[in-house]
């Protein structure tokens, strides 16, 4: 069992990386992705994998308590870095401290600062036509901003420590999953996650979103594996769950299906004492039957409703808007679900309005790498027979992802960061399970996904006419 990242899967993927951008440069040439994000590329794919290795193999002598340290302590450095960096950059790059493409980020802000400056007597007008699932987010700007002021650096400062503590919080809860060894891997994937890093400069809700998940997820699991069934341990998880339904409907709704879904079909090693699944599946459904007893409800079943017409309607509009592509329409469900743990692949070609997707490339890249061995692990579950051992992270990670395939979003990486610090437990567990006999499907995989890449930028071109 390996107890790191080894550099026979890491080196071949950065050479994957340079051979892709190579050859989609020189078939694109007049389109090839202008220098700047190609170094941001770089950064994210040679950085991620060469500490991967390096720190996955020195860390793992690492006690519990001197990893804790290293890994919190290295993640807010890298965070912190990368907000006041990223706020001159977008400072310089387009006059502002937000990305390209910043009409989300703009309307969280004035959500905050409206909040801020008028307070909750005049809370409807500021949040006038948002709906319930997309006003958590601004609620919390504006309660903070009431004590330290509007101004962008601190709220982003906050992502940071959030950020860090979700590295922590991966480490602990991967470990009691599946062991210490595959825990500390994980915990380094997400330290060292591009996409996870990225958003703690943006004035966007996925940094919070993704550790409210990470938090509610961990608390769930510790009350089931600890036997600890008392009223107020099960207070925070379901907190924390109503907020989620604040910030996206369908995550809250995912992390209870998630939570019930354990009490029902964990193993009898998990949850040692079968009477216990009664207690614990009424307190869930009290909270369920909360939950769906207003408005929640309504969005929930409006959003599962509208699924085919939503992403239908999304599609045509992406083709047929300037600068859209003409051959989104004819993506759908049965397109994107066979490719969700992989997916989105990386814009390694010029297309216009597409500066934020370009910048992160290289995080998607990895992602793309690192869905070969959660394809792996999940298969080595199904194989073994012990899925009912993992119950809790794999229900939740699927039925959301399945969610956001049946979508309009599914190729939108921001729409997959609540599954990705999960991905990342799944990825370090097929990783430990590799062997001399099976990592020859790795370049296998890496082969096709050179393909693949190729591919997408040929899509991307062609269906805004520019190949």
């Amino acid at each position: 069992m390996l107890d790191y990242f080894p550099k026979y899967f890491t080196s071949k993927a950065i050479v994957l990386y340079l051979a892709a951008l190579v050859v989609v440069s020189i078939i694109f040439f007049s389109k090839s992705l202008p220098f700047i994000w190609i170094m941001f590329g770089l950064a994210e794919v040679v950085g991620f994998f060469y500490f991967s290795n390096l720190l996955t193999k020195k860390w793992s002598v690492y006690t519990e308590r001197l990893f804790t340290k290293k890994i919190f302590t290295t993640a807010l450095i890298i965070r912190v870095l990368w907000v006041l960096f990223s706020y001159a950059f977008y400072v310089i790059m387009t006059g502002q401290p937000y990305e390209f493409q910043s009409a989300d980020a703009l309307n969280y802000q004035a959500m905050g600062s409206g909040l801020a400056k008028y307070g909750f007597d005049n809370y409807e007008k500021i949040f006038m036509g948002t709906g319930l699932a997309d006003r958590g987010y601004g609620t919390y700007l504006g309660v903070l901003y009431m004590f330290v002021g509007d101004g962008v650096l601190i709220p982003r400062l906050i992502k940071a420590l959030l950020g860090a503590f979700t590295a922590l919080l991966v480490y602990k809860l991967s470990s009691r999953t599946f062991g210490e060894d595959v825990g500390k891997m994980a915990g380094i994937f997400t330290m060292l996650m591009p996409n996870l890093i990225y958003y703690t400069g943006l004035h966007l809700k996925e940094t919070e979103m993704v550790f409210l998940t990470v938090a509610f997820i961990d608390r769930a699991d510790y009350i089931i594996r600890s036997q600890k069934y008392g009223f107020i341990n099960f207070v925070l998880p379901l907190l924390l769950a109503g907020i989620l339904f604040t910030f996206r409907t369908v995550l809250g709704a995912a992390t209870l299906f998630s939570f019930m879904t354990t009490l029902l079909l964990s193993s009898s090693q998990v949850l040692k004492k079968t009477a216990k699944r009664v207690v614990l599946a009424t307190w869930v459904m009290v909270a369920i039957a909360y939950f769906a007893g207003g408005r929640i409800a309504l969005e929930v079943e409006e959003i599962w409703e509208a699924r085919k017409e939503n992403q239908k309607t999304s599609l045509e509009w992406r083709s047929e808007r300037e600068g859209g592509n003409q051959f989104a329409k004819y993506a759908s469900a049965s397109v994107f679900a066979p490719l969700i743990f992989v997916i989105p692949f990386p814009s390694m070609v010029n297309t216009p309005g597409q500066e934020n997707q370009q910048l992160i490339h290289g995080g998607n890249f990895d992602k793309n790498i690192l869905a070969f061995f959660v394809m792996f692990a999940m298969l080595i579950i199904i194989k073994t027979g012990k899925w009912r051992d993992y119950v809790l992270i794999g229900s939740f990670t699927i039925s959301y992802l399945i969610v956001i395939a049946l979508s309009s979003f599914a190729h939108s990486e921001r729409f997959h960061q609540p599954a990705m610090p999960f991905l990342m437990i799944f990825a370090a567990y097929g990783i430990s399970q590799v062997t001399n006999a099976t990592k020859k499907y790795y370049m296998w995989y890496i082969a096709v996904l050179f393909l693949a890449i190729i591919a997408w930028s040929w899509f991307k071109l062609a269906g805004r006419g520019l190949a």
